[in-house]
C-alpha cells in the first residue's frame, strides 16, 4: 500500500485536487507524514490484524476509507492542514482511498499467488 498510496497521492496533489499548505519540505508537494506513513502504515496494520483474526479485510477497510475520507481529512481541513481544490470531494476522496485499497490488496494478492506457486 505504501508505494501505491504514495504515487497516488502525489498525483492529485500536482493535479490540484487537494493540498497541504504546511510541508516539511517545499519541493515534494505531498504530506509524507500522512500520505506516506500514517495512512498506509494505518491500512497494512488493518491488514495484518484482519489476517490474524480471520476478519474480512475488505469490509474493514472500507470502514477505514471512510473514516479517513469522511472525519480524519475534514478534521484536517477544520485545522487548516488540507485544502480539497476544484471539483474534489470528500466523496471523491473516499472513492480514491478505496480505489487504492483495492489496487494494493490485489497487488498483494497476486505476490501471494505467486509466492504459493514456488
Amino acid at each position: 500500500m505504501d508505494l501505491t498510496c504514495t504515487f497516488g497521492f502525489t498525483i492529485v496533489v500536482y493535479n490540484g485536487l487537494w493540498t497541504y499548505p504546511y510541508q516539511i519540505n517545499t519541493i515534494i508537494p505531498v504530506s509524507f507524514s500522512l500520505d506516506a506513513s500514517l495512512i498506509p502504515v494505518s491500512f497494512m496494520l488493518l491488514y495484518q490484524w484482519t489476517i490474524n483474526h480471520h476478519k474480512n479485510y475488505y469490509v474493514y477497510a472500507t470502514v477505514l476509507c471512510l473514516f479517513f475520507a469522511f472525519i480524519f481529512k475534514p478534521l484536517l481541513t477544520g485545522i487548516g492542514f488540507f485544502q480539497l481544490h476544484e471539483w474534489a470531494t470528500y466523496g471523491y476522496l473516499f472513492v480514491f482511498y478505496l480505489g487504492v485499497m483495492l489496487l494494493s490488496k490485489w497487488i498483494t494478492n497476486l505476490f501471494l499467488y505467486f509466492e504459493k506457486q514456488h
